[in-house]
């Protein structure tokens, strides 16, 4: 009988020996596992719209208006970083053109348009422009989808 005792207990350390073993295997796999998470979140900072993305062209969508149906809005984007605007109000008599030289911020992924009448921010994505409230942070709210010009001709 007492050698039936001593068999379960060497069964039972030997069971829970090997528990522990694939825990920690399990602990290691998850550590080596959140590692390589990590380095997948590292910012690609090589690879930006400005150098990425075929981003010249016309884009034109219309902007939401306080005070009228809509401000319908046409960006070209020259490839020698020059620029025109239209914005032209919906049902008012208003249009406003301009032209200038955009720079580039955000590790080449925002331009920012400045002439003589407009000066905003437009984050550059794959054939669409994210316009950019005056601190450079994407609109947000219930309208946010509102202010994207889409690419319409190369």
């Amino acid at each position: 009988m007492k050698q039936l005792w001593i068999l379960a207990g060497a069964t039972a350390l030997l069971t829970f020996g090997s528990c522990t073993s694939n825990a920690n295997k399990q602990m290691e796999s998850k550590d080596s596992s959140s590692t390589e998470i990590t380095d997948t979140n590292t910012v690609d900072t090589t690879h930006t719209s400005q150098n990425s993305l075929d981003w010249a062209g016309t884009y034109s969508g219309v902007f939401p208006c306080a005070d009228c149906p809509g401000i319908k809005t046409t960006v070209t984007l020259n490839s020698d970083e020059t620029f025109t605007y239209e914005g032209e109000y919906q049902e008012r008599d208003t249009k406003i053109e301009d032209t200038g030289k955009f720079m580039w911020h955000d590790n080449g992924s925002v331009v920012h348009l400045v002439g003589k009448e407009v000066n905003m921010k437009l984050k550059v994505g794959e054939n669409q422009l994210f316009s950019l409230d005056q601190d450079g942070k994407p609109i947000d709210g219930p309208l946010k989808d509102n202010y994207i010009l889409k690419k319409v001709t190369q």
